[in-house]
């Protein structure tokens, strides 16, 4: 470390070999993420994302129904996770309908997936985003969730 003329202490200046190595790891990173986008699972969360904008033009509910949740607008991240990291071979499952649970789906993004299993089990990580309209006794915790579904 070295102090600055103000007294403030400064990391030294990376060598030039440190940014090389750390491009190469980013090319290397963006090469992988093109491929990977390119492969079952990239294919897989582009048919997610086409069927995700349809319900999205459908017409809203009226009532009763005062809220509803789309774990894949706002839990996109740790849920594009668990499909890269679990749909990277063909599989012989077919979801048809995923009932997201308050306690499941709605807080991470996993289908079926509460969120100790997710985040512990599955090791699955990522971002959950606030929905627009929260039911006041279903918010969405996310990954931090202390609730389990009872199904």
């Amino acid at each position: 470390m070295e102090a600055s003329a103000a007294g403030a202490v400064t990391a030294p200046v990376a060598k030039a070999e440190d940014e090389d190595e750390e491009e190469e790891a980013a090319r290397l990173m963006k090469a992988e993420d093109e491929e990977e986008a390119a492969g079952l699972a990239g294919r897989f969360l582009q048919l997610e994302r086409e069927q995700n904008a349809a319900l999205r033009a459908l017409p809203p509910f009226g009532a009763p129904v005062s809220h509803v949740y789309r774990p894949l607008d706002y839990a996109w991240e740790p849920h594009s996770h668990f499909v890269r990291r679990y749909c990277r071979t063909p599989k012989r499952v077919l979801f048809l309908g995923i009932n997201p649970g308050p306690f499941g789906m709605a807080q991470t993004g996993v289908p079926f997936g509460e969120a100790w299993h997710v985040r512990e089990w599955l090791r699955v990580a990522g971002a959950v985003r606030k929905p627009p309209s929260e039911h006041p006794k279903r918010p969405v915790l996310g990954l931090s969730c202390p609730r389990a579904e009872v199904s």
